[in-house]
Parts: structure tokens; C-alpha cells; sequence
């Protein structure tokens, strides 16, 4: 089996690996990162983020405690159950470089896996743009210049302003960049000191409640009109009245100078959320990340909870709601030594930052590596010596720079959440197609997790998506479906396996048992066909006929090797499905493939017939090509789709199962010369008629369907110009009259289901009456009427054409008194060739001729008079379908 890595190979290259410069397997040497370092610290950086430090007052003071835990609480349960889904996937196998792009795409396949990716790219490109500017807010509450005073006092030396924003951020975007450009190694090596720092700003915080006295501040606003707001804020210290004020209130943000609503304030605290696959991104640089992943993951999660629950209840038990909605940066001023808040805040936003940049960048490398977005991510493959995806890095940085002309963190927040929302309800939903499709590989180490953890995770996303921006999320679920539909379109093929090739399986199982054949009804009977293909080459135009009058239902090609498995060291047939396939794939016609190796043509057909398909899915017509003495002509060389010629032109991208262009056009050996021995003798092709018969099947013959044009996918043919025939009578024995049993009925469904495919829909169907106007018996004038009413009642759009064959009938030659019920005496030539002489006459200009197939004979020592006649009467016609039906096809009631 192809390695989980490999990329979507072009077609016209067979199973060849692709250049070393993208390889995706990374070498045991770059994976050196352990549980710890690997994805506890960067998973809890990533959570801290900006929200620790600087939105807490704004989610506390906005929302109140009371509804400020519910959302730790709703937000922690959401990423909780997401959690449940990382560890089961990501303990199911090896995961290479990718992280959540990996799982998903390995689950779900190229389409699905390709578009959640990029999505969940855009959705670490934003993060790092708002972490951006998170602590570029937090850099000019120090260091930013009064906005009441026009001289700069002390420390406070950078002017403020919105493209003063956008050039600090600009430059600190610039800042990560370099140390991204430099590797992942650099920044794990320094996260560890980071989360130290970050800790020590935390027990500041704790100690500062009880060791810093109440106290006084006046807080300044510049407003949009230049008028300045001044609010007058406390820090009370442990109070019970000051607990009471915080539990409930929204109010305006001074940010973006719009009315805060439970949506608002949860998008911005959930961006606290969006760091849970920090360590799964990292997935190519861990050694073992299968155990890593969850421990470390789970650990970092519960770690975070408590941080964020303990400092809402300190916050809102210490300061007053001015204090929190109108300095969203008060930690520094109540805290013993601010500095320690200061640099805890910018150690936070810039790792957070960094490791986004890291994780997005990733992410890309591995779209690019597997060829899903074609030549505009191509160059994101690339690495440094050292493995390092710098052109992604770069990518990473352009897209994050767009962001921060948003200007303000706010402005940014919802999207940001909407984004990882979508991507976490992708792999809630990888690994409830996993459990779902019961597959026996299916087996994860980690166990705490149901399909109903999944869906609640799915569902709760979903819901909390539009809680938060109804516009947004429609936007990014359209945006998604339109990755989705490009990807389809492109039709990229893998061979790292497809779930939906495991659910398809599994409802097809429970739907093919629900599937009676006890049930049928003679209203709702389709044709379900198995046409005997010899070789394909000769017999393209008929499977693409065939292809047309199938009208929804089954169509197997079936195929005879000839051969004996004693004899053989191993089964030839397994080996020739992919070619069979593949020649489906380019005729674009919708057909299983069911080969045998048998001794005989006849025997094999036999057990195709008995064994092709499944439960209620079971051929009930058998198709012959015709046996005559006509040339083949080899299809591929008229088709161009077969022709060297078009070698490359397939998708770029494209999987092909190991059977490229020339593997396929030599599979298939040449066509048979007009003097080649046959594989099959005239007794043993009428003997397949008959046992199809006995076996209760219906019967097709088909003659001259080589001269058929306008039947392949590409074919713009709508049917205008085209005529159907259709000879209801048994004409090799004129004294039939019987234009309403079995075989004249199925010949006249099986017309009418061509005329109401796609390419024949237009069609103009005529059904040939043939009547003795000469005798005295007026009888055929009741008949004619008779039939007009029966196809009324069948519904069947036709023109009814009579036809005098008095001049024929002379020619017939019977026994003395009685007319027999099959041909079993010679038919004179004359006779046959009268009878060829009307069709051609009025059926010479039809596209496509349905004729009244005799029964064959019972005496063997007579199947080559029998084919002879048929022969005789169709020769020269064009393309012409005998029929012999067995089954009750129509149906006149509701």
C-alpha cells in the first residue's frame, strides 16, 4: 500500500514517488520534541494567549461573573468533546507533519480534508493577526502617548493612532517572522522560559489581591468626535458588595464604541479556546505524538480551566465594573510590580503569535505537499536544509499582514472564532464518520470518546457559531462548500483511503438487505443489464449504448478468461480489475465489472449470471454482441481519449490506481482478424441464449452498433435528430399476430426506456404493424385499434405505422394445417430475404432498430440454421437490438 504521505500523483505517472524536496515524511532526526515541551507548553501559551491578560475585565465586567463562567464553561465543554475527537483520531495511527489538517484529511478524504485544511490555515492566520494586535494594545497602554496631553511624558513616547497601530504591528509581525524564517526549534526552545515567565505574571496577580490595598483611578477616553471621557474606577480589594455589582451587565465597548451582547463577549473570550491543537500542529516535530497528543492536550486544557476560573472570580471580587469594562489592561495597575504583568502580557500574545504563525504555516506545507490546490500552493512545498517550510512561513506572514488592518483586536475576534469553530466541527466530524463506519482498523488506544461526544460536538459548534455571527458563519460554511465543490471538480484522487468509501459500504449492506426481492412489483421494474463484453477495444460504442438504456439500474460488464485455476499458479483475474475499471473511468459510463475464469465462454457466463450481483441487485438481461462475420474495428484508435495524444491531459493531480494510458491500451490485445480462430462456436453462443432463457432472463442481441455515433460523454446530442424502430411482430413466423405477449411488450418498454434517457430524449419513435391486407379475414383493422388503446394506457409517445407484408408472407414456408410455435423448419431464403428487403425499406434511415427475437431451438444440430436466419434478416440494417423478453415489464393501473 502507497505510504499515507503520498501526494495526489499526476496521471500518466504509475506509483512513481515525488521529487525529495517534498517529501512528507520527516526524517526520525527532526522529531525530537517531547509531551512537555511539545505540546503542553505551546497548547497553554497558546490558550493563555491575549484573553488571560487582557480581556478578562472585558469579559467579566461586560458579561458578569455568573454568565462569564457559563461561557468558560459552554466554551471548555465544545473544545472538551473536539479533545475526545483529537485523541481518538490521533491515537488510530502514525500522524506525519499537519496536525488537525492531517487527521482530517486522512479521515475524510482529499475533498473534505482540503478545504477544512485551508479553512482552518485562514483560521491561524487571523489568530496570529489578532494576537498581533492584542499586544500591540498592550504595548501602547505603556508606552503609548496621552491622548489628552500633546508632549510626551516619560515612558510614553509612541504616538497612537489607526496607521500607527498597523506600522507597531507590522513590525512585530515582522519580528515573528524572522524567528519563524529561523525554525520551529527556536521558539520551542524558548516557549519553556515563556510559560515561566507567564506563570511568575500569574502569581503576581493572585498575591497582588491580597497584598495591594484599595485604590482610586480616573480613566481617560478619546472619543470619535475628539471629545475626551473620564470614568472614575476602584480597585476595592476582597469585597461581597463589589461580587454583587459583577454578576450581570452589558455595556459599550470603548474599542469599537459598539453595545457588547452575550455573542460579542463570547467570540473574543473563546479565542482563548482556539490554542487546544497547538501541540497537534506540531505533529511532525514530536517523537511519539499518538501518546504525546492526548496527554498532552488534555493536561493543557484542565490546567487552563482552573487558571481562567480562579481569575474570573478574583477580578470580579476585587474591581469594579469600571474599572474592568474601561481598562481592559487594570492587571498592571493593581498588581504590586506591573512590570510583571508587562512583560507576562507581551511574552503571552507574542508566543501565541508565533506559534500560530508556526502552526499555519504547517498546515500549508502539508496542502502543498499533497497537490490539492494545484500551482498557487506549489511553492509553500518547499523547505530549507533543515526541513523548515520557509516559503509557507512566508505565505503565513503576507495573509496575517492583511489582517492587521482590521486595527482593533475586537474587530477582528468573531471571525477568528467562527473559523475554529467550523474546523473543530470538522474533526468532531472525521472521527464520527470513523465510529460510524465500524471500520475493524478503526481502532484507538484512547477510549473516551461515542459517536454521541462527536455529534454533541458537531451540533454544539455548529450552534454556537451562529450565536456569535450569523453572517460570518454563513459566510465561512459557503466559503467551505465552494472549496468543497472546486476540490470535487478537480477530481483529485488519493490513495490514502476514503471514509466515504466505509460509510458507502456500510448503508449500501443495510439497504441491499432491506432490498426483497419478494417485494418486486412489475410496476417499478427497471432493466438491470449484464453485457458480455469479449474485448473492449471492439465494443466501446455498444457499453456506451447500453450505458443509455440502463434508465437507473444495474449494469455490470462481464468478461470470460478462459483457463483453468488447477492449472494456474495464481488467479489471473484478480489482477485486470483496475484495467477494467479504469477503461469504466474514461468511457464515463456508470457499470460494475465482474470477471470469471472459466473453461468455456458459455459455463463462465453461465456463473456470471447466477452469482453477478447482490441481494435485489441482480441482473435480469443478458446482452450479446453479435455473432457474424464482420470486422472488428478497434474504438481506441477513433477515440481520442484512448490515443497517446492525450497522455497528461488528465486532471494535475490525479490518482490512477497504478493503470496509466499505455498500461491500459496494452492490456487490451488487438482486435480479432477476419480469419482468427473464434473463442466460440455458433452452438455454444445459441446455447448462452438459451440458458439465459431458461434461467428466466430476458435476452438482447445486438448487431452493427459500431456504425452508432453521438454516444460518448462528451457527445452533445439531444436525440432531435434521431428515430427509433420498433417491429413488435415475430417476423420468422408471419402467422403470429399476437402483438401483446410477453416479448412484444418487453420489446416495447425497452424502446420506450431509451426514448427517455438523456440522449434519446427527443427521439422519434415509430412502431412498425405488420397486417395481410390481402386475406379476408378484417381482423388487423380490430388489432390496429386495439393497440392504439394499449399504448395509451401504457403511456407510450409513438407513431403507428402499418405495414402490408402480403408480398413476404407468400414466401414463408409451413407444414400442412397447423403453424408452429417456434422455427424449427428451414425458413426459405427468399422468405428471409423479403423480410430483410421491408425492414430495409422502412427502418433503413432509423437510428437504432428494436426487433422480435424467435426462441432458439432445442436440437443443438440446429443453431447454426438459427443464426443464420437472424443473420439474414438483419444484414445491412445498421444498428439493431434483438429481443427476446421472459418477464411482465408493463403496468396499465396506479
Amino acid at each position: 500500500m502507497s505510504n499515507e504521505r503520498t501526494p495526489l500523483i499526476p496521471s500518466g505517472v504509475c506509483c512513481l514517488p515525488v521529487s525529495a524536496v517534498v517529501c512528507g515524511t520527516p526524517s526520525k532526526d527532526s522529531r525530537k520534541l517531547n509531551t512537555f515541551f511539545g505540546v503542553m507548553v505551546p497548547t497553554i501559551l497558546s490558550m493563555f494567549s491575549i484573553v488571560l491578560f487582557l480581556r478578562t475585565g472585558f469579559v467579566v465586567g461586560h458579561a458578569g461573573l455568573l454568565q462569564g463562567l457559563l461561557m468558560v464553561i459552554v466554551a471548555y465543554t465544545i473544545i472538551s468533546l473536539t479533545i475526545l475527537s483529537i485523541c481518538a483520531i490521533s491515537t488510530n495511527g502514525a500522524i506525519q507533519g499537519g496536525g488537525a489538517y492531517y487527521m482530517i484529511s486522512r479521515s475524510l478524504g482529499p475533498e473534505f480534508g482540503g478545504s477544512i485544511g485551508l479553512m482552518f490555515f485562514l483560521a491561524k492566520v487571523f489568530a496570529c493577526g489578532e494576537y498581533v494586535l492584542g499586544l500591540v494594545e498592550a504595548i501602547l497602554d505603556v508606552f503609548g502617548s496621552d491622548p489628552e496631553s500633546s508632549v510626551s511624558e516619560g515612558l510614553r513616547v509612541l504616538p497612537q493612532g489607526y496607521w500607527y497601530t498597523v506600522l507597531y504591528s507590522s513590525v512585530v509581525l515582522l519580528l515573528c517572522l524572522l524567528v519563524c524564517l529561523v525554525g520551529a526549534h527556536i521558539y520551542s526552545r524558548t516557549a519553556f522560559v515563556i510559560l515561566l515567565v507567564v506563570t511568575v505574571s500569574l502569581l503576581s496577580i493572585f498575591i497582588s489581591s491580597v497584598a495591594v490595598k484599595p485604590r482610586d483611578f480616573v480613566i481617560t477616553h478619546k472619543g470619535s468626535d475628539n471629545q475626551t471621557f473620564h470614568y472614575n474606577a476602584s480597585y476595592t480589594g476582597f469585597s461581597a458588595n463589589t461580587l454583587r455589582n459583577n454578576l450581570a451587565g452589558y455595556s459599550l465597548d470603548y474599542s469599537t464604541n459598539s453595545v457588547m451582547s452575550f455573542a460579542t463577549v463570547f467570540a473574543v473570550m473563546f479565542t482563548s479556546c482556539t490554542g487546544i491543537m497547538a501541540g497537534a500542529n506540531m505533529s511532525g516535530d514530536l517523537k511519539t505524538p499518538s501518546v504525546s497528543i492526548p496527554k498532552g492536550t488534555i493536561t493543557a486544557v484542565f490546567y487552563t480551566f482552573t487558571v481562567y476560573v480562579l481569575l474570573f472570580i478574583l477580578v470580579s471580587a476585587t474591581c469594579d465594573r469600571n474599572l474592568l469594562i474601561q481598562d481592559y489592561g487594570f492587571l498592571q495597575k493593581i498588581n504590586i510590580w506591573s512590570p510583571f504583568v508587562t512583560i507576562g502580557i507581551f511574552c503571552a500574545a507574542l508566543s501565541a503569535a508565533m506559534c500560530a504563525m508556526i502552526g499555519a504555516s504547517r498546515i500549508l506545507h502539508a496542502l502543498a505537499l499533497d497537490h490539492l490546490f494545484g500551482l498557487p500552493l506549489a511553492p509553500a512545498a518547499i523547505t530549507s536544509n533543515s526541513g523548515n517550510p520557509w516559503v509557507a512561513v512566508l505565505y503565513t506572514w503576507g495573509l496575517a499582514q492583511c489582517v492587521v488592518f482590521a486595527g482593533q483586536l475586537n474587530a477582528v475576534a468573531s471571525l477568528v472564532t467562527v473559523f475554529y469553530l467550523l474546523a473543530y466541527a470538522a474533526v468532531d466530524l472525521a472521527c464520527l464518520a470513523l465510529e460510524w463506519a465500524s471500520a475493524p482498523n478503526f481502532r484507538p488506544t484512547f477510549q473516551l470518546f461515542s459517536w454521541h461526544t462527536c455529534l454533541l460536538g458537531i451540533l454544539s459548534c455548529l450552534v454556537m457559531m451562529f450565536v456569535i455571527n450569523p453572517v460570518y458563519s454563513s459566510g465561512s460554511i459557503v466559503l467551505l462548500l465552494l472549496l468543497l465543490l472546486f476540490l470535487h471538480y478537480r477530481s483529485p484522487t488519493s490513495s490514502w483511503g476514503y471514509i466515504s468509501q466505509a460509510l458507502i459500504f456500510h448503508q449500501v449492506r443495510k439497504y441491499l438487505l432491506m432490498l426483497d426481492v419478494r417485494k418486486d412489483h412489475v410496476k417499478f421494474w427497471r432493466p438491470q443489464m449484464l453485457l458480455m463484453v469479449a474485448n473492449p477495444r471492439s465494443s466501446c460504442q455498444l457499453i456506451l449504448f447500453i450505458n443509455q438504456l440502463k434508465k437507473g439500474g444495474l449494469y455490470v460488464l462481464g468478461h470470460v478468461q478462459l483457463g483453468d485455476l488447477d492449472s494456474l499458479p495464481s488467479d489471473p483475474v484478480q489482477q485486470q480489475y483496475n484495467f477494467w475499471l479504469s477503461l469504466v473511468d474514461k468511457l464515463g459510463v456508470k457499470a460494475f465489472v465482474d470477471l470469471t475464469l472459466s473453461l468455456s465462454v458459455r459455463q463462465g457466463t453461465q456463473h456470471l449470471l447466477r452469482i453477478t450481483g447482490l441481494g435485489g441487485m441482480k441482473p435480469n438481461t443478458l446482452i450479446l454482441g453479435f455473432y457474424d462475420s464482420c470486422t472488428p474495428e478497434d474504438f481506441f484508435l477513433q477515440d481520442s481519449a484512448f490515443c497517446d495524444s492525450s497522455m497528461g491531459q488528465g486532471s494535475e493531480g490525479e490518482y490512477n490506481f497504478g493503470v496509466d494510458l499505455p498500461s491500459l491500451q496494452a492490456h487490451f490485445p488487438p482486435v480479432r482478424h477476419v480469419e482468427s480462430p473464434r473463442w466460440l462456436s455458433p452452438e455454444e453462443y445459441v446455447g448462452i441464449i438459451s440458458d439465459a432463457i431458461k434461467m428466466n432472463k430476458n435476452v438482447c442481441l445486438a448487431r452493427y452498433f459500431f456504425q452508432l455515433e453521438g454516444e460518448g460523454k462528451d457527445s452533445k446530442v439531444d436525440g432531435s435528430e434521431r428515430t427509433i424502430d420498433v417491429w413488435p411482430l415475430n417476423l420468422l413466423q408471419p402467422g403470429s399476430r399476437d402483438y401483446e405477449d410477453v416479448c412484444s411488450l418487453f420489446l416495447l418498454q425497452m424502446a420506450c426506456v431509451l426514448n427517455m434517457s438523456n440522449k434519446w430524449r427527443h427521439a422519434r419513435m415509430r412502431i412498425f404493424l405488420n397486417v395481410e391486407t390481402e386475406s379476408n379475414d378484417q381482423g388487423w383493422v380490430v388489432n390496429e385499434e386495439t393497440f392504439r388503446e394499449l399504448l395509451r394506457k401504457l403511456r407510450i409517445r409513438a407513431s403507428i405505422k402499418i405495414v402490408p407484408w402480403d408480398s413476404v408472407v407468400q414466401h414463408h414456408v409451413q407444414p400442412d394445417g397447423e403453424l408452429p410455435a417456434e422455427p424449427t423448419q428451414a425458413l426459405s431464403e427468399d422468405f428471409l430475404s423479403a423480410v430483410n428487403s421491408m425492414l430495409m425499406e422502412h427502418s433503413s434511415q432509423a437510428t437504432v432498430r428494436f426487433l422480435y427475437l424467435p426462441r432458439p431451438t432445442g436440437h443443438r444440430s440446429q443453431s447454426q440454421q438459427y443464426l443464420a436466419q437472424v443473420e439474414a434478416v438483419t444484414n445491412s440494417l445498421g444498428p439493431t437490438l434483438l429481443i427476446h423478453g421472459v418477464t411482465p415489464v408493463t403496468y396499465t393501473d396506479l
